[in-house]
């Protein structure tokens, strides 16, 4: 069985197990096909970006936390409207120019429009138009990623993990302590004038899986991007 929460790595003895023409099928093979990414990451990848492509279309696409910066790159074949992407990571993964080589080389469309930038969070200047995504942005990580693009009033989706329990506010006598964490979030970025979505990736990519979206609220009388 292979279980699409698996940490061992995608590599070409795989290929079968993603038969069709679907984006999804072809995403999977050419990682495959690269062999550096392990399997979880391509499947929290597809599901986060997919989600929240169903909400937010178009904007630069900021990925923060970004590791090999594959959410990046999903995001823009999800949506032909957003011009480019910027992957952040304080250490890129040292096999990401690989992976989005193979990438471009599938999908010429991606050619020059993703960039990579090794850098601290605080230094990143985010825009209002930006749609800032974050997959597993460790701990405090993803408070400090909230916080930057309610700072600016960008749209916004991040997937938390290892929540850090001494944040977890005063819920912890109902809720489990992260799901608390995670609450807590939702209420203040509501509370900062978000209109705000709470969904889930499937279990079986992670457990790890809610998912927060945000916009500002004032934004609903914008014309659609």
């Amino acid at each position: 069985m292979h279980a699409t929460g698996s940490r061992n790595r995608l590599t070409p003895h795989q290929l079968d197990l993603y038969p069709g023409d679907s984006l999804f099928a072809r995403l999977a093979r050419t990682i495959c096909g690269v062999g550096v990414l392990p399997r979880k990451e391509l499947h929290e990848a597809w599901e986060v970006a997919r989600r929240v492509r169903r909400r937010f279309r178009g904007g630069r696409v900021v990925d923060l936390c970004c590791g090999h910066g594959l959410l990046a790159q999903v995001m823009l074949l999800l949506d032909e409207s957003s011009p480019a992407a910027l992957a952040v990571d304080l250490r890129l993964s040292g096999n990401h120019a690989r992976l989005a080589q193979a990438l471009a080389q599938t999908w010429p469309r991606l050619q020059g429009r993703v960039t990579f930038a090794q850098m601290r969070l605080q230094d990143v200047e985010l825009r209002p138009d930006d749609l800032v995504v974050s997959a597993h942005a460790c701990g405090g990580l993803t408070d400090d990623i909230l916080a930057q693009a309610q700072a600016v009033g960008a749209r916004v989706a991040v997937l938390p993990c290892c929540q850090a329990l001494r944040q977890r506010g005063d819920l912890d006598g109902w809720l489990d302590g992260s799901l608390a964490v995670d609450v807590e979030r939702a209420t203040r970025l509501r509370a900062s004038g978000y209109q705000i979505w709470t969904q889930a990736i499937p279990a079986e990519v992670s457990p790890k899986n809610r998912l927060l979206l945000g916009r500002r609220r004032a934004d609903d009388a914008l014309p659609p991007v």
